[in-house]
């Protein structure tokens, strides 16, 4: 299934130097007509409709017998769409503000409490304050953690032991021979 875009398409974004409306001119606006009406005669199941006026936007609806989305292109389409990022106001860069195309209506500013957060986890994090017991609530029995414990100093015991059995290899081993650099090569001596 293929949704068609025409209008102001990501790839043209930085071609154009940002968000530019399409279609302004009556022959731009026919040109829009007719690629919408190729996409839906190739088989596209709907088109999304970017940065064009709404009267355009309208016509190419009225055109076309599938759906249209719009997105900056007025409200006579078949549906509307946003990125969630703008309209969420997600991102609280300071310059961000000027890369918000003029169509997106921002319903909420939660790019600074998201910053906020994440910079109070971090500082609570380093500082060992979180997750602290409040947010460490699986436990064991005492029974359970001292089995467990013993268990531990098994482990403990066997893996004092592997190391001294590896640093007396590495004591007795040469280097390359250790790390096999060379291939094995013990008969050739």
């Amino acid at each position: 299934a293929v949704l068609g875009h025409i209008g102001l398409t990501p790839q043209s974004i930085s071609v154009l130097g940002g968000f530019r409306a399409q279609g302004r001119t009556a022959a731009r606006a026919r040109s829009l007509l007719d690629e919408a009406l190729r996409l839906q005669d190739a088989g596209a199941f709907a088109v999304v409709l970017e940065c064009i006026p709404a009267n355009v936007a309208t016509a190419i609806t009225n055109a076309l017998e599938i759906p249209t989305i719009g997105i900056g292109a007025g409200g006579g389409t078949s549906g509307q769409v946003l990125v969630f990022h703008d309209l969420l106001g997600m991102l609280s860069h300071p310059h961000h503000d000027e890369f918000v195309p003029k169509f997106c209506k921002k319903y909420a500013s939660v790019g600074i409490q998201i910053n906020d957060g994440l910079a109070q986890f971090k500082k609570e994090v380093e500082e060992g304050m979180f997750p602290g017991k409040d947010y460490s609530p699986y436990e064991m029995s005492e029974e359970e953690e001292a089995n467990f414990d013993k268990l531990l100093l098994k482990d403990a015991e066997k893996v004092r032991l592997k190391q001294n059995e590896t640093v007396s290899k590495l004591k007795t081993t040469d280097e390359s021979e250790q790390l096999n650099l060379y291939g094995n090569h013990q008969n050739d001596q």
